[in-house]
């Protein structure tokens, strides 16, 4: 009997101990971004379809428009803003400032004309002096409440009237004295025409230039060129251009409707911008090359007459008394003189400024009467040369052949020449202000429908894809 053999079995080892797959550690939350990065990221999402390319498109579309129409309403405003205050404002008061200069010489040259007539001075030269006074007390009234100019025309019209009534209370001083016969009226009034060429006239002068300024520069900004408003129109019209062509290479259609509605407004738009600010800047330039400049050469020229005709008046007040700074001549007959020189230097520029016979005409008449000026106030200093003191007034004073008749001529002549400017000025103006009526208000309506209208269009092709 076999037994089977006594072996002690070694015991089998258990498998080494595998812990417990453990849980896999939490994810970190996903990181903020700002609302600025978080809409970029959705945009660029967006731009991976062509659903959200349209969108992108679209929105683009209406934002251009919106913004020619934006750009055009407030550039078009500003100039019409400043064409109003050419027809309304700046030019009236350039015209002001020149009456008040024309309206205290001319109250100067009336004082010396009736000293001259004697005791009794004739009613219509009283008149006129007083006409004179009143309408530039007047005229610095309506100056000084309506300029909105630089603190320089304010000065200015603080200093005349602050002058003006000392000046017409030496002239009444000089009337009263020369009534009684006294010499002494001779140096009031003297002193007056100092008073009035030293201190009020140059003043009046100041205020005529700068009004005169102000017109300029409301001009210059309602002329120049809106061209923010033109290329935000022509990169509208480009963009609107190129979706359109985009929309035909995608699909084959030749038009959307609304974005060739929308094409139409921005071309309109564009259209309406540049035919009626050309038309505005023409006759605006119109206004300024031939009514302003014509104006500003026929105010110098009455200007220059009515000084030559007070300076000739108080060569016979004088007699000699008043010297130039060298002591060898008549101080009045020498301004007298220069004075005549550029009465005829500024009535040859009105003469080529003129571009109608309407014009031409009056300074034609102006210039005639003024050589016939000339030749009689040489035949009234020969005459008082010569010792006749009362034949060399009578040619100064008179009704008949005499310089004052001939300075009467030239005054009614520039007078009218000046009105006829006026209105050519007016009449350009006013047609320049009007081209651009309207254009603010329209170039809002139609932006606003051109972009209504891109909506549209691009939703046209949104509605294809749902």
């Amino acid at each position: 009997m076999t037994y089977p053999p006594n072996v002690r079995t070694a015991p089998v080892p258990a498998p080494p101990h595998t812990p417990a797959p453990s849980a896999p550690p939490p994810e970190p939350p996903p990181a903020r971004h700002g609302a600025w990065a978080e809409g970029k990221e959705r945009l660029r999402a967006a731009a991976t379809t062509e659903p959200g390319r349209l969108q992108i498109i679209g929105a683009l579309l209406a934002l251009l428009v919106l913004v020619f129409g934006a750009v055009t309403a407030f550039e078009v405003g500003d100039r019409s803003v400043a064409a109003d205050d050419v027809v309304d404002r700046s030019q009236p008061l350039s015209a002001d400032a020149a009456n008040i200069y024309r309206s205290l010489a001319g109250a100067d040259t009336a004082a010396a004309s009736g000293f001259l007539a004697g005791a009794q001075e004739p009613a219509k030269v009283q008149q006129l002096y007083k006409d004179d006074i009143e309408t530039a007390s007047l005229l610095l009234v309506k100056a000084a409440a309506n300029t909105e100019g630089s603190s320089e025309s304010r000065s200015q019209i603080a200093t005349l009237n602050e002058q003006l009534p000392l000046y017409t209370g030496l002239i009444e001083r000089a009337r009263a004295n020369n009534r009684q016969g006294l010499p002494l009226g001779g140096a009031y009034l003297r002193y007056a025409n100092q008073k009035m060429t030293k201190e009020i006239l140059p003043a009046a002068e100041k205020l005529y230039a700068s009004e005169t300024a102000q017109l300029d520069r409301d001009q210059g900004d309602a002329r120049a060129w809106p061209f923010l408003s033109l290329a935000a129109g022509v990169v509208a019209l480009g963009v609107l251009a190129w979706a359109q062509r985009r929309n035909y290479h995608r699909t084959n259609r030749v038009f959307n409707h609304g974005l060739l509605a929308a094409t139409a407004a921005a071309a309109v738009v564009l259209l309406w911008l540049a035919v009626g600010h050309t038309v505005a800047r023409t006759q605006l330039n119109d206004a300024h090359a031939h009514g302003q400049s014509s104006l500003t050469v026929l105010n110098d020229a009455r200007i220059s007459s009515l000084k030559a005709r007070a300076n000739e008046n108080l060569t016979l007040v004088a007699r000699g008394a008043v010297l130039t700074k060298d002591g060898k001549s008549d101080r009045y007959e020498t301004d007298h003189q220069a004075n005549m020189k550029q009465l005829d230097a500024a009535l040859d520029r009105a003469r080529k400024l003129a571009d109608d016979s309407e014009g031409s005409r009056p300074v034609g008449a102006a210039r005639a009467a003024a050589t016939e000026w000339q030749k009689l106030h040489k035949s009234a200093n020969d005459t008082d040369r010569a010792g006749d003191y009362e034949g060399a007034l009578a040619m100064v004073i008179g009704d008949k052949d005499s310089t004052g008749e001939s300075f009467d001529q030239v005054d009614d002549a520039l007078e009218k020449a000046i009105g006829h400017e006026q209105r050519e000025f007016t009449d350009a103006a006013d047609s320049g202000r009007d081209a651009l009526t309207g254009l603010s208000i329209g170039a809002v309506v139609l932006a606003l429908l051109g972009a209504v209208g891109a909506i549209l269009g691009i939703n046209r092709r949104l509605s294809e894809y749902r």
